[in-house]
């Protein structure tokens, strides 16, 4: 009796799927906390993702933290899975990224707002400063008061970064501006709470202020809310929220993630990119549903003081480099 053929069958069988499965060789994204429709962050990564899709007719795996313990299995799975290059967005993924990447040394990696010195990792960081300067600069210009107010999600560096450039940018305008500040919490949690995130623009509001800028994640779409039911102005932050609000959104400071995403899935780069005004990574929005706030004064002041930032003749501070917040 000859032996079955099968067995051996079976094992060719289970090393061709291996190997399909290690040779996926398409990106994979692991968004952060708040999800990928928080109409902030992780949207602008999910539109980058889409974009590359369309153009590229290939599919691409994602996947969304509900909790913070899900990062580095996320990111191991679609190692695992040969997915190629590998995303984590957001500043909080940096670790599990270091530590799979290490694991899976043929495949590359990307973390979008931290840095992560691997040869097969490429960091994207963004100059949030720049776009926090002019937004505050639109802030004190559209004031009656003379007060504005920032809503911050997490309390870290990184949110500090936007807080300290749109203080600089009101001030630069005018010198007596107050700016009030609030962080929403010290965890994850803090991305995503619209309805502390209302109770923070309220109080500012209760204060003076007449406008408020978000950068807060899905916890911003409180305070825009807040906003219009005072009758006051907000500001977006990240993606264009400008139509969430319209009528109430004064604009939007956009950190072009989409682009950081796209351009990885793209052509992925080790080391380290860094996104400013320059680069096309930072900017402010003006569309149809901002257009009747931004008077042509307005503009033409914002788009002077974006020349001198790319110029080098205005020198925003970085609160993260350590820089005083101060013009």
């Amino acid at each position: 009796m000859k032996p079955s053929k099968h067995p051996i069958r079976l094992s060719l069988l289970a090393l061709a799927s291996a190997a399909a499965m290690s040779a996926y060789a398409d990106p994979a994204i692991i968004y952060d906390m708040g999800g990928k429709f928080d109409k902030s962050f992780n949207e602008a990564a999910y539109n980058g993702m889409q974009r590359w899709t369309k153009e590229t007719g290939k599919p691409y795996l994602e996947f969304e933290i509900a909790n913070e313990s899900q990062r580095e299995q996320a990111i191991r799975r679609m190692a695992e899975k040969g997915a190629n290059p590998i995303i984590g967005v957001g500043f909080s993924q940096a670790s599990s990224i270091e530590k799979v990447a290490k694991e899976f040394p043929k495949l590359k990696f990307a973390i979008v707002d931290m840095v992560v010195n691997l040869p097969n990792v490429e960091s994207v960081v963004f100059k949030e400063q720049e776009g926090s300067f002019l937004v505050g600069a639109m802030a004190a210009m559209a004031s009656k008061t003379g007060k504005v107010g920032f809503v911050g999600g997490m309390d870290i560096p990184l949110i500090r970064r936007f807080a300290c450039g749109y203080e600089q940018g009101a001030k630069f305008i005018n010198a007596k501006a107050e700016v009030y500040q609030n962080m929403t919490g010290t965890t994850g949690a803090a991305w995503n709470d619209p309805g502390r995130g209302g109770e923070l623009a309220k109080a500012q509001f209760a204060k003076g202020a007449d406008v408020v800028f978000a950068a807060a994640g899905g916890t911003g779409i409180g305070v825009y809310q807040a906003a219009k039911d005072s009758g006051k102005l907000a500001i977006g932050v990240d993606s264009n929220q400008n139509h969430l609000q319209p009528g109430t959104m004064l604009t939007s400071m956009l950190k072009r993630v989409d682009v950081a995403v796209y351009n990885v899935s793209k052509n992925h780069k080790p080391g380290v990119t860094v996104l400013g005004l320059k680069e096309g990574g930072i900017d402010y929005a003006v569309d149809t549903h901002n257009a009747k706030l931004v008077s042509a004064d307005m503009k033409k002041k914002v788009d002077a003081a974006k020349a001198d930032i790319i110029s080098g003749k205005i020198k925003v501070a970085d609160y993260m480099a350590g820089n005083a917040c101060k013009y």
